[in-house]
C-alpha cells in the first residue's frame, strides 16, 4: 500500500456531512457547536430592527404602546366588549404581548427558507439554527414588553385597580416555552409547504390576524359566542393568553385541561415542523 493511502485510511476528520437517515434526526451536539452562529444571528435580527430608525429600541415600547391604546378605543370604548372588570389597557397589553410574540415567530419563521436561500446554497450548518435566532430574538423583544406591561400594572395598582397575581403566575416560564415552540413549529411547517406552493406566503399575514380574532385577545373567553366557544377554547392560543392573564391580574377562564390540550397541539405541531423541516431541506434549494 502506498503512503498516501495509508494517510488516507489514517485521516480523522473534525466534521462529516452526509444526508440524514431518518426525518426525526435532530443533532443536539451539532446545534450546540454552532452556539456562536446562532447569537450572532440574533443579535443580527435585533441590531436590524432598529437600524437606520430614528427612535431606535424605543419601537419595542411604541408598537405594544399604540396598540393597546387603539383596542382601547375600537373595542371598549366604541364596542364596548367587557374586559372581566380588569383596566382596559392591562387587559389588552397582556393579550397584544402574548400575541405579538408568538405572532412574529410564526411569520419570521415561515419565510426562512425563502429569505435565506443564497445562504443556504453557498455554506452548510445546521438549517435549524435560522428558526431558532427568529425564537430568540424576539424573545429579547417580548421581555422588554413584558417589563412594559409590569410597569403599566404598577401604575394602575397604586391607583387601586382591583388584581392580582395568583400561583398561576409560576406557569409563566413554561407559556413562554409553548409560545416559541407553537410559533417555531408552525411557522417551520408554512416554509417548508412555500418551497412549492409560493401563494401560501401571501396567505401568512393575513391568516395571522383572522387567527387573532378566534383567539382571546380583545374579548375574554366569558364573552365568546357559545356557538364557537369550543372552537376558540382548541386554539392553542387561547389558554396560554388566559393563563397569563390569570396569573398576572387575577382574572381569567384558566384551566389545567385547556392548557393541557395547548401543550398537546403545541408539540404536535413542533414534532411535525421538525420532521417536515428536516425532509424539505434535504432538497429545497431545487424548489426555491
Amino acid at each position: 500500500m502506498s503512503d498516501s493511502a495509508s494517510r488516507s485510511l489514517n485521516q480523522q476528520w473534525d466534521l462529516v456531512i452526509k444526508s440524514k437517515a431518518g426525518f426525526f434526526q435532530f443533532n443536539f451536539r451539532e446545534l450546540w457547536s454552532y452556539r456562536d452562529l446562532l447569537w450572532l444571528l440574533v443579535r443580527r435580527d435585533f441590531v436590524s430592527f432598529y437600524k437606520q430608525t430614528i427612535l431606535g429600541p424605543l419601537w419595542f415600547f411604541i408598537q405594544p404602546l399604540f396598540t393597546t391604546i387603539t383596542y382601547t378605543f375600537i373595542f371598549g370604548n366604541l364596542a364596548g366588549i367587557s374586559t372581566d372588570g380588569l383596566p382596559q389597557p392591562l387587559f389588552y397589553m397582556a393579550g397584544i404581548t402574548a400575541w405579538n410574540y408568538f405572532s412574529e415567530c410564526l411569520t419570521k419563521t415561515s419565510t426562512v427558507f425563502k429569505d435565506n436561500a443564497n445562504v443556504f446554497g453557498k455554506v452548510y450548518f445546521p438549517r435549524l439554527i435560522m428558526p431558532l435566532s427568529i425564537v430568540l430574538s424576539n424573545l429579547i423583544r417580548f421581555g422588554v414588553q413584558m417589563v412594559m406591561f409590569v410597569i403599566l400594572m404598577s401604575i394602575y395598582w397604586m391607583k387601586g385597580a382591583s388584581f392580582q397575581f395568583t400561583p398561576a403566575v409560576f406557569l409563566f416560564p413554561l407559556l413562554v416555552i409553548l409560545m416559541a415552540l407553537l410559533g417555531l413549529g408552525t411557522g417551520m411547517i408554512i416554509s417548508a409547504l412555500t418551497t412549492k406552493y409560493r401563494d401560501l406566503s401571501f396567505l401568512v399575514t393575513f391568516g395571522v390576524q383572522l387567527l387573532m380574532y378566534a383567539t382571546t385577545v380583545v374579548y375574554p373567553l366569558t364573552a365568546a359566542p357559545a356557538k364557537y366557544k369550543w372552537l376558540i377554547v382548541l386554539n392553542p392560543m387561547t389558554a396560554i393568553i388566559e393563563t397569563l392573564r390569570y396569573g398576572f391580574l387575577g382574572h381569567g377562564s384558566f384551566s389545567w385541561l385547556s392548557l393541557g390540550i395547548s401543550t398537546a397541539i403545541t408539540l404536535f405541531f413542533t414534532i411535525t415542523g421538525i420532521i417536515i423541516f428536516n425532509k424539505v431541506e434535504r432538497n429545497f434549494i431545487d424548489t426555491v
